[in-house]
């Protein structure tokens, strides 16, 4: 197994591994092994950065135990913890955006507001006017482009409540769909900096919300109520509730007519994503649960596979971009695994959904399946906070005259570590 590792002078949290090659560097094999990072410290003085391969012959050699595998190349002032961050979608650079650069790069974060970054990369760099600074050595540059945050619909609450996470668009890169503590979900147009739509989403904080691949329509959350919630920007009379974690059986139901506020307390769901191959498959799992549930949209209700090995808390869970329906699992018992579900995400005779339809899939009669054998497991030195995949990398002859072998790539977090493994 191939393993580069960097050491953060911070706890990081929030990472991301770029969709893409640099502008104008598509010949050089490093600049596809650049990752976004940010800190998580209980303060305002955080930060995010640009992290990138120091040498490419990393890749191939084991003699470089000197120096890190990896090097900031840009960092700039983030105030309050970022709680995700995201490269701008690989379909962003064919992309019509106003007042952006050909030569620059989008990332945005979420924390107390949405704020989008602009990143030009060292070759790039005409001007020396921006937030942040360089890395060392490099002519890169990572400056704030937009920083979006608004009234909120929520009574009583008259600015902007702090938010959990966000979904950025594939199909038009000009909408971020994001989630907040205050129960709403607010769908951004990020190239007029304007909030097409909020709504209230959840009965408690909303965790987590991602697009429908494909679509400009459609996007689900979960949340503290423990409820996976589907919703269309067609139809936003009603949202199309697709799983409730069941209310524990031991506790009497509360006195006085049911309503949202008297349903029992049920475990929140914290992550959702979608399969990106099949669109019908959601993976998501609760605070502090062990456990990874899989869902099928064409079969709301329940789960219909169950993923059970992680022996603490699962933290992240991400679909590998490559066709074949691999989920990475981490989490605090410092275990990454790795899912193959080639065999059980198997479509049945009924049509299979697609982004133009709407919240209205036929029901299948389906029974849950348990799975406890991931194909791969790895172990870390420390719990497991976040990960991200990077997209398939095919192969790439280096300067030396070494290549390297096609594959995707997992980063995880461990506090102040950060270790990229090929799988």
């Amino acid at each position: 197994m191939t393993l580069l590792q960097y050491e953060a002078p911070w706890p990081v949290y929030a990472l991301d591994w770029c969709k893409t090659t640099a502008p104008g560097q598509q010949i050089r094999p490093r600049s596809a092994f650049r990752l976004g990072i940010a800190s998580f410290t209980e303060d305002y003085r955080n930060r995010i950065a640009i992290v990138g391969l120091q040498d490419e012959r990393v890749l191939v050699e084991d003699n470089y135990p000197d120096y890190s595998d990896f090097v900031t190349l840009a960092e700039a002032h983030h105030g309050y913890p970022a709680t995700s961050l995201q490269w701008q979608p690989s379909t962003a650079p064919s992309f019509a955006w106003s007042q952006k650069s050909v030569a620059t790069e989008l990332l945005a974060t979420t924390g107390d507001a949405l704020r989008v970054w602009e990143y030009m990369s060292d070759g790039q760099v005409g001007g020396s006017s921006y937030v942040g600074r360089t890395g060392s050595g490099t002519g890169s540059r990572l400056q704030l482009k937009t920083c979006l945050s608004g009234q909120s619909k929520v009574q009583n609450q008259s600015s902007s409540a702090p938010l959990t996470n966000f979904s950025w668009n594939e199909k038009a890169p000009s909408l971020v769909v994001t989630s907040s503590i205050d129960t709403t979900c607010t769908v951004w147009n990020i190239d007029t900096s304007q909030a097409i739509t909020q709504l209230i989403a959840h009965d408690r904080e909303v965790y987590d919300v991602a697009w429908l691949p494909g679509s400009t329509d459609i996007f689900v959350s979960v949340g503290a109520d423990g409820s996976l919630r589907a919703f269309d920007l067609r139809s936003l009379e009603h949202s199309t509730i697709l799983y409730e974690t069941p209310a524990p059986k031991s506790v009497p139901p509360p006195p006085g007519p049911p309503s949202p506020s008297t349903r029992p307390l049920t475990q929140p769901l914290l992550r959702i994503c979608f399969n990106p191959h099949d669109s019908n498959y959601m993976a998501t799992f609760h605070v502090d649960g062990t456990n990874v549930q899989i869902l099928d949209m064409r079969s709301p209700g329940q789960p219909v596979m169950e993923l059970i090995a992680h022996q603490a808390p699962v933290t992240a869970a991400r679909w590998s971009t490559s066709e074949r329906p691999l989920l990475a699992t981490a989490g605090d018992d410092c275990q990454l695994l790795l899912w193959d579900l080639t065999g059980y995400t198997t479509a049945p005779a009924t049509s299979p959904r697609n982004a133009s339809s709407r919240l209205n899939s036929p029901r299948l009669d389906t029974k849950k399946r348990v799975i406890s054998d991931p194909v791969m497991a790895y172990t870390s030195g420390g719990e497991i906070s976040n990960m991200a995949w990077s997209p398939y990398m095919n192969s790439m002859t280096l300067n030396t005259g070494h290549s390297t072998g096609p594959g995707d790539w997992l980063v995880i977090a461990m506090g102040r570590e950060i270790q990229a493994l090929k799988v």
